[in-house]
């Protein structure tokens, strides 16, 4: 029997400040939900480092696990869906925000938050993408149905060294896509073009903060993943029916927009929202990365980590310091 697990645990001292750190909890404070999971890969993404600093944006109480990713092997289940031995991925949903998540030895979640290991993906590959994956293949999606083909234009990516923008990069070119990759780390060109990019550009080149409702018709279609100007500039830049799938605010979350680029260019923007896609286009997305997505050499995108280890990354990835996925050895 169990009496004890390992975890990263934030909570607030009797002064309300927010400490955080590797700790030992008894078992039953994993709660009562219908599926127990010992983790054995989590990952780290911004929303993680907000949780871990206790932002109230992100994390509902005090104390906390954060860790909106997981994957490992049913540990019980009172649900007959998933049985003892089974290996399951878990992403999005409340995981890591209002309920405890992946930066631990075991979690307990509802049936409904699992979605089963896909056929041709590891444990640990699942994690390389996690939900920045799972955004990313989203966001593509987007590009796809709404018309955008291969040969449509230069696909412009923003954010393009970080989770989401990098596996963006990464994706669009294995499916064929030109892709120009924004980042505000020149020195990691090389490393961005080894990804698929075409050309890689500076921040500046889709930072316009004119007022003007329309800027020079430059690109087929977009991946943000920063929001803000960044947005407002690629949104005024698109060609005629461009698509620009939008799914990050690092960058702001205001848009001051006018109406022309819609109503005169048609252009369309799809906003990505992955935590609370239904449970059955979740599977699709899973089975798509597994199958006719699936990408090669994800190990090259990945640093892994243990628990001990999360406090430095923490820092790195509030401070835009990270590059491509870091993943969690529990």
């Amino acid at each position: 029997m169990i009496d004890n697990f390992t975890c990263f645990y934030v909570e607030k001292d009797a002064a309300g400040k927010v400490t955080r750190g590797v700790c030992s909890l008894p078992f039953d404070a994993l709660g009562a939900d219908e599926v127990l999971v010992r983790v054995e890969y989590s990952s780290l993404n911004y929303k993680d480092a907000l949780a871990a600093g206790g932002h109230p944006g992100v994390v509902r109480t005090l104390p906390h696990v954060p860790g909106i990713d997981a994957a490992g092997i049913v540990e019980a289940s009172t649900n007959p869906r998933f049985l003892p031995g089974q290996s399951v991925v878990i992403t999005g949903n409340d995981l890591g925000a209002g309920h405890w998540g992946g930066w631990s030895q075991f979690v307990r979640i509802p049936a409904d938050w699992i979605v089963p290991l896909p056929a041709g993906l590891s444990l640990k590959e699942t994690m390389i993408l996690g939900t920045a994956g799972f955004t990313a293949a989203q966001c593509v999606q987007a590009l796809i149905t709404n018309g955008i083909a291969p040969d449509a234009g230069e696909v412009v990516v923003t954010g393009a060294t970080g989770g989401v923008g990098s596996l963006a990069v990464k994706l669009l070119a294995q499916l064929g896509y030109q892709v120009v990759a924004v980042t505000g780390k020149s020195q990691l060109a090389s490393t961005l073009q080894s990804w698929g990019a075409k050309q890689v550009i500076g921040r500046d080149e889709v930072l316009n903060a004119t007022t003007k409702p329309l800027l020079s018709a430059r690109w087929a279609a977009a991946v943000d993943t920063v929001g803000g100007q960044t947005l407002t500039t690629i949104v005024r830049q698109l060609r005629d029916y461009g698509v620009v799938a939008a799914c990050g605010l690092v960058g702001g979350t205001e848009l001051s927009l006018s109406v022309h680029p819609f109503l005169l260019r048609g252009v369309i923007l799809a906003g990505i929202a992955s935590a609370a896609l239904p449970y059955d286009r979740r599977l699709r997305i899973w089975e798509q990365l597994a199958g006719p997505w699936r990408m090669s050499d994800l190990n090259l995108l990945a640093t892994e980590v243990s628990l001990s280890e999360l406090e430095e990354k923490i820092q790195q990835i509030l401070r835009g310091e990270i590059v491509g996925r870091t993943i969690v050895k529990i």
